[in-house]
């Protein structure tokens, strides 16, 4: 993948490369995850989507697999984040109009609405998230589950894959869990995965970004981390939504990927 170069010298395609490294540091075996999630796209569509929707995309890790593995295939991405969303366009410029990042936020009235305007007449065969969702509150975040059976075709499935973390009542599967994180990081910290502020350090010097991150620290001043809920929950908030089928396809310790059928 190329990129624009910025005033640091790092290209866009380089800071996606150590955002990937970066996030495997904190969640193990990311591209099984990604993987899984992109087979059951596969099976579901019967291998060509022709529109999936990428809910707080970031930089556009997920996307660019999506339209790697699927040649024919659209791919909307949805952040709040203009620093990431203006990372994701240009490490997607190679992709032309088969990919657009648009910048909406997912607990705002209307945003359904306004993405169809960029969908136009093609049927959503997909929507799907990854390590983001966890930042909606639990009324927030079956809003926007509904939110995404709406926008669905017939048959469309959702992906949602993000940790789902245990509580009190699994004592030995939170504990397992939380070691196996604490070795994860370990051992990618040791191999060179960068820490996350040193990241976004890179990213605010290239030209135009630092105003981007202020931008984006200015709209999520006000949003702190809701409590952790854990897989019975999103399950449950999928057959709120709506779903007529949903559940697991992946799973790795309090890692899941699960799913919903329109």
């Amino acid at each position: 993948m190329t990129g624009v170069t910025g005033v640091t010298g790092v290209s866009s395609a380089d800071l996606l490369e150590r955002w990937d490294r970066q996030q495997a540091a904190y969640i193990a075996e990311r591209e099984g995850r990604f993987a899984a999630m992109l087979d059951v796209l596969d099976l579901q569509c019967g291998g060509e989507p022709a529109v999936v929707v990428d809910l707080a995309c970031g930089p556009g890790s997920l996307s660019f697999r999506v339209l790697e593995r699927f040649p024919r295939a659209r791919v909307l991405g949805v952040d709040h984040d203009p620093a990431l969303l203006a990372l994701a366009r240009e490490a997607g410029e190679r992709y032309g109009d088969r990919v657009a990042f648009v910048d909406d936020d997912l607990t705002a009235d209307g945003w359904v609405e306004r993405l169809r305007a960029h969908v136009g007449d093609e049927p959503v065969a997909g929507v799907v998230s990854t390590t983001a969702l966890h930042w909606l509150s639990p009324a927030q975040l079956v809003a926007a589950y509904r939110d995404a059976r709406d926008l669905l075709a017939d048959d469309g499935v959702l992906l949602d894959g993000d940790h789902f973390r245990y509580d009190h009542r699994q004592p030995r599967l939170r504990s397992w869990a939380a070691e196996h994180d604490r070795r994860t990081q370990e051992a990618a910290f040791d191999r060179g995965a960068e820490p996350w502020d040193t990241w976004w350090s890179e990213l605010s010097a290239r030209a135009g970004y630092a105003e981007l991150v202020a931008e984006r620290d200015r709209r999520f001043a006000d949003r702190p981390a809701p409590e952790a809920t854990g897989v019975g929950f999103r399950l449950a908030a999928l057959a709120q939504a709506g779903f007529a089928e949903h559940g697991t396809v992946w799973q790795l310790f309090d890692d899941f990927v699960v799913y919903g059928v329109a």
